[in-house]
């Protein structure tokens, strides 16, 4: 254990790894500690289907703000039929832009950097959110339980996106993403994660098409490499980087061989020509689930990846199941790596110094310390998190704005 070097007796990180400057695009990184794309549903709603960020929204973005550092914005709806939670903030209207506009003002008064990631729900989309219209997906398969408007989801499955919505939704993430560097934005990062639409075509268990966007991997891949060269063509590769989720079981992912599709999809973008190759790639640690522990995920995922079935007891702890070959695929065609899911103060620096990533994402951590990377370089005490503000609360600053500042605890 390193000898404590701060009055609070934790290990200050300052002259670590973490705390390298680093040149991501054109961004010039001041250190390694990212913030997290964070649903937090605190956006007001103007009309149906359209949600703007407020000022509060502005406050807890400049509050997390820090010289040289980036943050990664909630999911933002690329139009107005692509969202499925209340809250959730959209980037396809002009009062939706003014109000980012004031986030990204916010943040870059402070020297920080901020990129807005822009999603489509898919099948996680009620047909509330759509106006009355059948939500999309890869194929006709129904999320388990209710949407969250209490509408069953079984009763109201998804329809398969025809190949001409297909080409229209990622031309839609172009536009989005123009629409982002409008309202101030350095970049945008893809959502290719969690469950979302374009991990539908992903994963082989939610994918059950026969045509070029179904079957194989080479197949599957497609409308995840259609979104990034269409955004890439939009505002330039050093403005878009993608997250994925290989290991993924939110909302009924669970690919049948993660390791090597997702091997597959990073060999793909590495050999993207120069102009539409993403400045980075942000995936997240097997081990995070957002409901089981990290010895059960890893337990389920030895299970499910060892031909046993997903819900067999595991013999083997999912050792092999790790994020490091992808990074490996990635820097050979100089694509950098942003790791996530369940990082801290401890095993954050051995990530960076073992080469496995060039900088670490955190996200609960970070909306309970607005000052994160300063906690972080000077040892710092860590305010805990309360996790049921994490999505929404009543009044809507509590859990968002109201963590304080170091000095302000110290004050108190």
């Amino acid at each position: 254990m390193p000898k404590a070097d701060s009055p609070t007796g934790f290990k200050a990180l300052k002259d670590t790894a973490l705390f390298k400057p680093l040149k991501l695009g054109k961004l010039s990184l001041e250190h390694r500690i990212v913030q997290a794309p964070l649903t937090r549903m605190r956006s007001t709603k103007e009309a149906d289907g359209v949600v703007v960020p407020n000022d509060l929204v502005v406050e807890y973005y400049a509050q997390r703000a820090s010289k040289g550092g980036l943050q990664l914005t909630e999911a933002t709806d690329i139009h107005k039929y692509a969202g499925g939670y209340p809250g959730a903030p959209g980037l396809f209207s002009d009062s939706q832009i003014a109000g980012w506009k004031k986030v990204t003002d916010a943040v870059h008064a402070k020297g920080g950097y901020i990129f807005s990631q822009l999603w489509h729900t898919g099948r996680a989309s009620p047909a509330s959110f759509r106006g009355g219209q059948q939500p999309w997906s890869s194929s006709d398969l129904p999320m388990d339980g209710n949407y969250l408007d209490g509408t069953s989801c079984a009763e109201n499955p998804p329809r398969p996106m025809t190949v001409d919505e297909i080409h229209a939704t990622a031309k839609e993430w172009g536009a989005a993403a123009k629409r982002a560097i409008e309202a101030g934005f350095d970049g945008i990062e893809i959502h290719g994660a969690n469950g979302y639409l374009i991990d539908q075509f992903l994963h082989d268990n939610v994918n059950k098409r026969t045509d070029d966007y179904g079957g194989p991997v080479e197949n599957r891949v497609r409308f995840a490499l259609e979104v990034i060269q269409e955004t890439t063509k939009a505002i330039g590769a050093e403005k878009v980087g993608i997250r994925l989720s290989p290991f993924n079981y939110f909302q009924q992912t669970k690919d049948s061989n993660p390791n090597e599709h997702w091997e597959y999809l990073c060999e793909r973008i590495a050999s993207l020509p120069e102009n539409e190759r993403p400045a980075y790639v942000h995936m997240v640690e097997p081990r995070f689930d957002e409901v089981l522990d990290e010895q059960a995920k890893l337990d389920a995922l030895s299970a499910y990846t060892s031909g046993k079935g997903v819900e067999a007891e595991a013999t083997v702890k999912g050792k092999h199941n790790s994020l490091i070959e992808f990074r490996k695929i990635l820097s050979k065609g100089g694509v950098q790596f942003l790791a996530a899911g369940g990082f801290n103060r401890d095993n954050a620096v051995p990530k960076i110094e073992a080469g496995d990533a060039d900088a670490i994402i955190f996200g609960r951590w970070f909306i309970a310390n607005p000052d994160l990377p300063k906690r972080l370089a000077e040892g710092l005490l860590l305010n805990q998190y309360d996790r049921d503000t994490f999505y929404g609360a009543d009044p809507p600053k509590k859990g968002y704005t109201d963590y304080p500042f170091f000095e302000e605890k110290a004050a108190a």
